[in-house]
């Protein structure tokens, strides 16, 4: 992680590449692609932590039919 100069030196490269006025734009972007990636996140991991639903009956139960027939 660039410290100290460095840093200086990088956002007055950025500050040249795309102008004072593009800056505030190219920030708004960034933090809104941010919060749609935290978003897509959360979505995700509640997905995974979400308990798995049995999609076909269990062996076990006896069939509707032959409940009907006893």
């Amino acid at each position: 992680m660039p410290s100290g100069p460095d840093l200086i030196v990088l956002l007055i490269i950025v500050l040249v590449l795309f102008g004072a006025k593009r800056l505030p734009e190219l920030a708004r972007g960034l933090g809104q692609s941010v919060n749609e990636f935290k978003k897509a996140k959360e979505e995700f991991d509640k997905e995974v932590a979400k308990p798995a639903t049995p999609s076909t009956p269990v062996a076990n139960e006896p069939a509707k039919d032959e409940q009907k027939q006893a």
